[in-house]
This record gives structure tokens, sequence and C-alpha cells, in this order.
């Protein structure tokens, strides 16, 4: 005879492999719904980087790392891209829910606070994975620049859209209105994004900005990249892949411990 399960009693199994996977479709849906603001955007504005850079100083700067600097400036400029889109997922699903009050929408289907930073992360991941591998398509066919490491290029976009995403979700729950997170964004991402190598060498920088440059774990991203692309770096990839993995590790243990307490989501 078979009998009902107990009110809240879970009948997904140990994952709810279906939920995370419609709250993942869901947060794809969502930024593909206004493509034109969140992917053909990000991408105007990296190839205007390029652009500029290489009017301005592109012809006369001379190689960088035994590298031309456009091929040099190029890796930086799409990680730097695919970070930036992650966070700004992450950080604008959660932020809006907020706001407008439908929160409730997510956290009440069953659940558990893994399956949620999954589903945000994984939406996170694929926003920035899109709009890399349009900029790294770009990079091999305008400037002619060849993957030398394609699966170290792999790795670091996806540790760096995971660790964005995941600040993208803390910084949103922390949050509670727009005003505050544009003062997180303004004033702790685009200085940590900008200050980590993207446009420039660490050997050209003094010994005190190059040991304070190595605390920022976005320059490990920037510069694993760059080595996966043209195999040249300022540090070890190996050194780079622990950093991230750590910090990666860190934060999606804090982003479970938010949804799990409901810190600033549940009344």
């Amino acid at each position: 005879m078979k009998t009902t399960p107990d009110m809240g009693t879970r009948r997904f199994g140990r994952v709810n492999w279906l939920g995370v996977a419609t709250l993942a479709e869901r947060e794809m849906r969502r930024f593909m719904a206004v493509w034109t603001q969140t992917v053909a955007g990000p991408l105007v504005t990296a190839g205007l980087f390029i652009l500029i850079f290489n009017l301005a100083i592109g012809p006369r700067r001379g190689e960088v790392m035994g590298v031309p600097f456009m091929h040099f400036l190029a890796p930086g400029i799409l990680m730097m891209t695919v970070i930036q889109n992650a966070f700004a997922n992450t950080s604008s699903s959660i932020m809006v829910a907020k706001v407008q009050g439908n929160i409730v929408d997510t956290l009440m289907p069953p659940l558990s606070a893994a399956e949620l930073v999954a589903g945000y992360i994984i939406g996170g991941i694929g926003r920035g994975l899109l709009v890399g591998v349009v900029i790294l398509l770009a990079m091999v066919l305008m400037l002619g620049i060849s993957v030398e490491h394609p699966l170290w290029v792999l790795v670091f976009v996806l540790l760096g859209a995971t660790v964005l995403g995941g600040l993208g979700m803390i910084a949103a729950i922390y949050a509670n209105k727009f005003d505050q997170m544009a003062a997180i964004t303004n004033f702790v991402i685009t200085p940590l994004s900008f200050l980590s190598g993207t446009f420039y060498s660490l050997e050209a920088l003094p010994p005190v900005m190059q040991t304070l440059s190595h605390i920022n774990p976005m320059f490990y991203m920037i510069d694993g990249v760059r080595y996966g692309v043209l195999g040249v770096s300022d540090s070890s990839p190996w050194l780079g892949l622990a950093v991230c993995a750590s910090v990666a590790v860190a934060i999606l243990l804090t982003c479970w411990a938010f949804f799990r307490s409901g810190y600033r989501l549940k009344p």
C-alpha cells in the first residue's frame, strides 16, 4: 500500500536536477531576452577597447612579453568582459527580484541552498561563456591569434565566471537598493578588474604595485587566460589555478551560507 510522503519531504532524491536545470534555464532566458543589452553591448565595448588602443598606441608600443601589444591586450579584454558579465548576470537577477519583492518565487520551490547557488552560477557562467566565445573568435579571425593552450583558457574562464558570479550573488544579497549595488560595482569590481593586468604587464610596475597586484585574484584570472591564449604570463598558471580555485570555493560556500540562512533574503 502506497503512502503519501509527509509535507515538506523531498521527492526528488538527493539532488533536484530538474529544479536546478529550470533555474539555470530561467537565468539564461532572462539575459537572452534582452541580448542587445546583455550580449551585444559588452561585445561592442570590447571591440572599442581594442580599436582605441590600436589607434592610439598600438603601432608604436612595440612588443610586450615578447608578443605584439594588441595580442597581449586581447586576452585581458576577453577575460575582463567575461567576469564583468558573470557578475552583472547574477547580481542583477537577485537585486531585481529583491526590489520587486518576487524573490520568494525563487526561494519557495523545493530547492536547497546549494541547488539555488548552482542554478544562479550556471546562468552567470553561461552569459560569460557566450560573450567570451564570440570575442575569442573575433581575436582569432581579426588579429590572427592562435590559441596555444585551449584547456587552460577554458579552465580560467570557468573559474573566473564562477568567482565573479558568486561575488555578484553576495553583492546583491547584501545590497538593499540599486544605489548600494552601483557603489559595489563602481568602487570594488571595476577597480579590481582594471587594475588586474588587463592593459599592462606587471613588469612595468614598481615593486610595491607588483606585490599589491598579486593580492588581486582577478590578476590570476586574466594572467591565466593570457597564458592559455599566448603561452606567456606574469606568474605560474598553476599558482593562478590554485588561487582561483580556492577563492571560488570560499565564495560559493559564502553564497550557500547566505541562502541557507536567508540572510537579507527572507523577512
